[in-house]
């Protein structure tokens, strides 16, 4: 049995083709981590949905902003943006099927594979949060989207405040610094303090940040965190992180890791496998 960690397809679903029978991957034998952003601003978001669903247990799926976004929009709370490619799912004929799928999945992961604890996010974690209280956060946000209010909370979903966290927060602050965390952080303070508008890589952090997986004593350094979301930092394989999203919707390449077994190593062992990707779309939030 093979694992593989596969960073944003965002409705690349010919990409998504190609890297798969690259891993020759067998949905009866081999198992997938998608870190989030199936769907948008690529050409066939529809198709991707609908491989990921008829792959049952094969896949294991994220939801990233992109995911929420969609389905923010199907809830008629949240407009959609001029460069959304969502219209082939809004129109399916299997659309609340697929939604529904869509809200059942997880926003954070915390897997032993090959022998190692691998907390998977879409886009980043608070620097006092453990690799449990990760998980512990990310199942309040999984409840409630699961639950029949899922649409009142998709309402109150989107905005920047609270700009850094508490343990304190509660009800619509609390849920939506969460999801900011898990789908949107890309740099942060020592304290906590979250910036949303600098999208570039991680040499562009404005005075007094870092990108979240530098801040010192960060509570899960010692777990290795896979993760997507931040096209512009692309490819990153450290012992502590592995930076999936290589821009494929930008014209780059959906990447994959092939988790190895290697007895005795301290962290976990991987190939890095990759396609070329054709989109030319602009780069957006």
């Amino acid at each position: 049995m093979a694992l593989y960690l596969i960073g944003d397809v965002q409705g690349c679903d010919g990409a998504l083709q190609q890297l798969l029978d690259k891993l020759a991957f067998s949905p009866s034998r081999d198992t997938l981590f998608l870190l989030g952003d199936l769907v948008n601003r690529g050409p066939e978001s529809l198709a991707v949905l609908r491989r990921v669903v008829r792959m049952d247990g094969a896949a294991r799926c994220l939801l990233g902003n992109h995911d929420l976004h969609l389905l923010a929009v199907a809830q008629g709370v949240r407009p959609a943006h001029r460069n959304d490619t969502l219209g082939d799912i809004l129109a399916a004929p299997d659309r609340g099927p697929l939604l529904d799928w869509l809200r059942g999945q997880r926003m954070a992961m915390l897997e032993t594979l090959q022998g190692h604890e691998v907390l998977m996010v879409h886009a980043g974690v608070m620097p006092s949060w453990t690799a449990r209280h990760t998980l512990s956060l990310a199942s309040e946000v999984e409840d409630v989207l699961r639950s029949p209010q899922y649409g009142h909370f998709l309402a109150k979903m989107y905005g920047d405040q609270p700009s850094s966290w508490r343990d304190d927060l509660s009800g619509a602050k609390r849920l939506r610094a969460i999801v900011n965390v898990l789908t949107r952080l890309r740099f942060c303070t020592p304290e906590g303090e979250m910036d949303f508008d600098t999208k570039d890589g991680a040499a562009a952090a404005p005075s007094g940040f870092l990108p979240w997986f530098d801040i010192p004593d960060r509570k899960t350094a010692a777990t290795t965190v896979a993760f997507g979301h931040w096209s512009t930092l692309g490819w990153l394989g450290r012992p502590d992180v592995l930076s999936l999203d290589t821009g494929c919707v930008w014209g780059g390449s959906l990447s994959a890791v092939r988790l190895l077994a290697a007895s005795g190593a301290r962290h976990p062992q991987y190939e890095l496998v990759q396609v070329p990707c054709s989109q030319a779309q602009r780069p957006g939030p």
